[in-house]
């Protein structure tokens, strides 16, 4: 069976002035149904009936089944990072290194792209029987990453979903969410992110955070609460009585986390903690 969107073996069948024809079978009774055309500008030379090559299938211009020897950027299934060439009304074109560009409808975006952007994408096949491109690539990534807890990683996030989080690919990959409990800035579709892996989930997917652990994280929460004091001329109105989304939107940390470094600054005497927040001490 010829597979659209695959790199495969077929048998030279017969030759044409426009190339040669291929087929999954090599005999020329049977092949009338599944042959494919190979251009004649990529036909190796003293290529004869009964031969195999390898081929990438997918459509033309004018939507036939075509093979060519080119190598795309990825196969059926599988995610890469694109070169958007274009944007049209019915949505973006991308460059995935063979003649017909591919195509990244607007409903498959997860946010609108631009002329010459890189967008994470996965190919499927459409309702059409076409080779389209995806944003949405939940489906796609794989759940068996050679990561472990407290391993860093380098993703891509791919979604954002208010319920849950922020949906990462690790090195284009893997799956991974960042919970909404670990996010204390701002992401969007498209960031890269450095993170840390929190979990490893039974079914191989991992949870993420964009801090370090606990007691590396307190040195470096600590001196931004300090230098944020200092800019504040000594005083900042927030401790450890103050709302947990105040303390999130001004540190971008936790309520928990913010608790555990003024306590390290008051420990260090360069705080008081009053009612009405945190005073700079004498001390320098």
């Amino acid at each position: 069976m010829i597979q659209l969107g695959k790199t495969q073996a077929l048998f030279v069948v017969k030759k044409s002035p426009n190339g040669v024809y291929l087929s999954d079978s090599p005999s020329m009774d049977t092949a009338r149904k599944t042959e494919v055309l190979l251009p004649k500008n990529q036909v190796p030379d003293n290529i004869k009936a009964g031969d195999t090559l390898d081929v990438f299938i997918y459509r033309d211009s004018e939507d036939r089944l075509i093979a060519t020897t080119s190598t795309p950027a990825f196969e059926l299934g599988e995610v890469a990072v694109l070169k958007v060439k274009e944007v049209s009304s019915i949505g973006a074109f991308l460059d995935w290194g063979l003649l017909k560009d591919l195509l990244l409808p607007f409903k498959e975006q997860t946010y609108r792209v631009r002329a010459n952007d890189r967008v994470l994408v996965a190919l499927y096949i459409d309702k059409s029987n076409r080779l389209c491109a995806t944003m949405h690539l939940y489906d796609f990534l794989r759940m068996d990453s050679p990561y472990q807890k407290d391993d860093k990683v380098i993703g891509t996030v791919y979604d954002i979903l208010d319920n849950f989080g922020a949906y990462v690919a690790v090195d284009n990959r893997y799956s991974a969410l960042i919970p909404n409990k670990e996010l204390f800035r701002t992401l969007h579709p498209g960031d890269s992110i450095e993170a840390r892996v929190t979990q490893v989930k039974e079914d191989g997917k991992l949870d993420l955070s964009l801090r370090e652990k606990a007691f590396i994280q307190l040195e470096g929460d600590a001196y931004d609460i300090y230098k944020k004091l200092l800019d504040a001329n000594g005083f900042l109105p927030y401790h450890d009585k103050s709302d947990p989304e105040l303390i999130k939107a001004e540190f971008h940390i936790s309520k928990n986390a913010f608790k555990r470094a003024i306590g390290h600054l008051y420990k260090a005497g360069k705080i008081t903690i009053e009612p009405d927040g945190i005073h700079k001490t004498n001390q320098p």
